[in-house]
């Protein structure tokens, strides 16, 4: 036998060493770079901030307006001024307090904090899309990253086929040719190059991820796939109302329930223009004693005032119609929020049902076949039985499959990762019901 014979030794040696290596664990795992992302996130650092704000303004919008203060010296004489010449001179002092149309003080406490309501749901909604947009990346830099080592393993055998041909082609009675010699370098440089376009792709997704992870980014990534959420589906919901109620508790969606809410209020507030604003003042004024000395009695007035909201049509109407066109406008946002994520629960349903299919062909019978014709191929050049380039391209076809593969469960996760975002619920805790408004 030829010195082809050592070769199917080394292969099979390096595929245990593969399996072995795949199976500890090392560098920056998906749930470590999740962790890393929310941890580093400025977004919920801003809600809450964003949150404690329109709590204070829900406080502050409950409250009276400051009452104001008046201090006035009235019907002074001109040619003296003297404050004891006229009767009609006085100093005095004034309060006055607003008092804003109807129910508006407590309909805008209860919009604002309405507004405030949906900021726990959408740090809720922030978590869920952060964790998929980090799984996402990773496993895009998880898959560059294994196709490397896979390539680099079978190259070191490509370097071996490269040694065997050309000490059988310098052997007088070797029976490898020139070209077999030639084919076996070129298919070391398309690996060569195939290496060098992965690593690129794998140095654009730690970039990628480097948005959220930081300098963690540049870490090894480690060389194991996390286990999948137990609860994902692999068939889209029979009915739109499964569909439906599948995706109702969708953190976005409650978040705009409560932003609905806050338009509705907001038309309640515009209805108040159409009630009239109240204000009081009350006023004591001091007068000096006459020119002879006598007393005057000092004075006092109180009052009211009101406006008259006649002329509605270009102003209250107005302004209420525009506010129930933004709050009609904000639960058209909801109904496409339900299509846009209904399609994309079907979608990654089915998409994750046929990649279900597809990893249990490849595992089952297209890796094993695969190995089966490469070992089968270069056993029969081995025998003088078969061609050379049959065999390169069988040991090709066998690494392209395994690449395949991986792409195939790589892509399974990132499906799992989007169904697990879909399907995301919001906790009790943030769908309490805001309270004595």
């Amino acid at each position: 036998m030829k010195v082809f014979t050592h070769l199917l030794i080394v292969t099979v040696a390096l595929g245990g060493t593969v399996a072995h290596a795949q199976a500890v664990p090392e560098g920056l795992t998906l749930h470590e770079a999740v962790a890393i992302a929310l941890a580093a996130d400025p977004w919920m650092s801003g809600s809450r901030h964003t949150q404690a704000a329109l709590t204070d303004e829900a406080a502050a919008a409950a409250t009276l307006p400051d009452p104001k203060m008046s201090l006035l010296a009235g019907n002074f004489p001109v040619d003296t001024f003297d404050i004891n010449q006229e009767a009609m001179t006085q100093l005095a002092v004034g309060v006055s307090q607003a008092f804003p149309r109807g129910d508006t003080l407590a309909l805008a406490r209860k919009q604002k904090l309405q507004l405030a309501q949906q900021h726990p749901l959408l740090r809720e909604d922030r978590r869920a899309k952060v964790t998929a947009t980090v799984a996402q990346l990773w496993l895009d830099a998880y898959d560059a990253q294994e196709s490397i080592r896979l390539i680099e393993t079978d190259r070191v055998l490509f370097e071996h086929l490269v040694d065997a041909a050309q000490a059988s082609y310098s052997a007088a009675a070797g029976r490898a040719r020139q070209q077999d010699v030639i084919r076996a370098q070129l298919e070391l440089t398309r690996l060569d190059d195939r290496l060098t376009a992965l690593r690129q792709r794998r140095d654009a997704a730690q970039r990628r991820l480097s948005e959220w992870l930081g300098r963690s980014a540049d870490h090894e990534l480690a060389s194991t796939l996390p286990i999948d959420s137990p609860n994902a589906p692999v068939s889209a919901p029979a009915s739109r109302q499964e569909r439906y109620e599948q995706i109702r508790h969708h953190p976005a969606l409650l978040a705009l329930d409560w932003r609905i809410d806050a338009g509705q209020t907001d038309v309640d507030l515009a209805r108040q223009k159409y009630k009239p604003e109240w204000g009081l003042s009350a006023q004591y004024g001091y007068r000096d004693r006459d020119l002879m000395g006598r007393d005057r009695a000092d004075l006092f007035s109180v009052g009211v005032t009101f406006d008259l909201p006649l002329f509605t049509a270009d102003r209250q109407d107005r302004q209420v119609r525009a506010a129930i066109g933004h709050a009609e406008a904000i639960k058209t946002e909801k109904q496409l929020l339900i299509r846009q994520l209904t399609a994309q629960l079907e979608t990654a349903a089915a998409n994750l049902a046929r990649l279900e299919q597809r990893r249990a062909l490849y595992a089952d019978r297209l890796l094993p076949q695969m190995a089966e014709q490469a070992e089968a191929s270069l056993a029969a050049y081995n025998n003088d039985d078969g061609d050379f380039a049959e065999a390169v391209r069988a040991r090709i076809a066998e690494l392209n499959a395994r690449i395949e593969a991986l792409a195939i469960t790589v892509q399974r996760q990132k499906t799992v990762a989007q169904i697990n975002y879909l399907l995301n619920e919001a906790s009790p805790a943030s769908e309490r019901l805001v309270e004595d408004f």
